[in-house]
């Protein structure tokens, strides 16, 4: 079941955010080169236990796929995220990195 959930990026606080039911998750990241290092993850446990937190990283790497850009994940949760679906989304990690 995939769940179909829209971003935003809020380039002022550099981070991606989504919005559901009054409240809001969060993917903070800084930008560097071709790169986008994303810093931190945030998400109430409402939204978590409604199993939302996979279908909004999907929804971050798609946007970061479009731009064409290297991810590196540099919080826990976005890591372990990378290493359940390595093959999805090895082509957005920068050559070197192995997570």
């Amino acid at each position: 079941m995939t769940t179909e959930i829209e971003i935003k990026d809020n380039e002022f606080l550099r981070q991606f955010e989504f919005q559901h039911d009054d409240q809001m998750a969060r993917i903070e990241y800084s930008l560097q080169e071709r790169k986008i290092f994303l810093t931190k993850f945030e998400m109430p446990e409402d939204m978590l236990n409604k199993g939302l937190a996979e279908p909004f990283m999907e929804a971050v790497f798609s946007e970061i796929k479009d731009r064409k850009i290297s991810l590196v994940p540099t919080c826990s949760e976005v890591t372990h995220f990378v290493r359940r679906n390595r093959r999805r989304f090895k082509e957005l990690l920068p050559v070197g990195i192995n997570i």
